[in-house]
């Protein structure tokens, strides 16, 4: 029988795997941005497994507490077991909780975080309601918080042909003479992941629009 969720048993899990062998070059591979307990992805997601097979998950209303309850933890881990919890949860969340899930793109962010949020969870919720999600994405768009902008111009990454062309565009356009590494990724990403459904129009708004050569040389890698 399931137990109801508890996120300290994670956390004696995680801990009870704790490797500082592993660790150190963990976080030398995300430039020490963050501690790592050393816990490499196949042993983080078994123990994940383990987690949610003992334990209820938390209920909608207690979701975004508990999550923060492992996002507030130092150690990156604990932020992928938070996003893993939020991703489990995700058909429960609603536009009302986009600005809880801003309030984790803009913590501890980086692009690891940021690129789990934005397509899978963001994504999801802009989906239940197109038409006042697309103005929040455009919120975010116009943000100073970098990753809030990283995550509005990737949350339509997965919607294939569900993707609003017209907001695509608006999007990139904004940020399209960004100096910002991550922000001209973002968009090279996110017009080269629609060119695999459609690379005319993508082909045709590269051709029409100015872009920074790297976002222009990703959003083009796989049209010939």
């Amino acid at each position: 029988m399931k137990k109801t969720w508890d996120h300290q048993a994670l956390v004696e899990k995680f801990e009870a795997n704790r490797n500082g062998e592993l660790a150190l070059p963990m976080a030398a591979y995300m430039r020490n941005q963050f501690p790592f307990l050393g816990i490499k992805t196949p042993l983080r997601n078994a123990l994940l497994k383990q987690q949610f097979e003992e334990y209820h998950l938390p209920s909608t209303d207690q979701l975004i507490e508990e999550v923060w309850k492992l996002y507030r933890l130092p150690e990156r881990e604990y932020h992928y077991a938070a996003i893993a919890l939020l991703e489990k949860r995700k058909g429960q969340l609603t536009l009302k909780d986009l600005p809880a899930l801003r309030q984790f793109i803009e913590s501890d962010s980086w692009w690891d975080s940021v690129d789990s949020i934005a397509p899978k969870i963001v994504g999801h919720v802009v989906a239940t309601d197109r038409l006042q999600g697309s103005a929040i994405m455009l919120e975010w768009s116009e943000a100073d918080n970098m990753w809030t902008n990283r995550a509005a111009i990737l949350h339509q990454l997965k919607y294939k042909r569900e993707t609003d062309r017209e907001l695509l565009a608006m999007i990139v356009q904004q940020h399209a003479a960004s100096t910002e590494f991550f922000i001209q990724k973002s968009i090279g990403w996110a017009l080269r992941e629609y060119a695999k459904t459609n690379p005319e129009w993508v082909g045709s708004f590269t051709g029409r629009h100015s872009l920074m050569p790297l976002s222009r040389r990703e959003a083009l890698r796989n049209i010939h």
